[in-house]
């Protein structure tokens, strides 16, 4: 609830009054300047649901954006990681290669110093 509910209740039950005492003492004119304030305060009070529910959406959209943020981090994070995991999983493939070549070469090497 905001001040345009409660101005526009206000405005309804003031209206009403006037209405009723209009009608009481037989003033047309105080009886519809009630009616006049009831209708004000009717649309004051739509004016403040109306506002309301824009806040609501406000608040449901930003809620949806956070939670798509959020979603989209940790898939950014997971990505990452994974992006790291084979980039280092290529490159311990690559040593053992590489060392596999250097221990051959080695053998290689000392084989034939003794066959000289």
């Amino acid at each position: 609830m905001n001040k345009s509910n409660v101005s526009g209740k206000i405005d309804q039950v003031v209206g009403k009054v006037k209405e009723g005492v209009g009608e009481a003492i037989g003033n047309e004119r105080l009886a519809n300047s009630g009616v006049a304030d009831q209708l004000k305060g009717h649309a004051k009070e739509a004016w403040g649901n109306a506002k309301d529910t824009a806040n609501e959406l406000k608040k449901t959209t930003h809620t949806e954006a956070d939670v798509r943020r959020e979603q989209a981090e940790s898939h950014t994070s997971s990505m990452r990681d994974k992006i790291t995991n084979a980039a280092e999983n290529m490159k311990d493939k690559l040593n053992d290669k590489l060392d596999s070549v250097k221990e051959d070469q080695r053998e290689k090497r000392d084989h034939l110093r003794r066959s000289a």
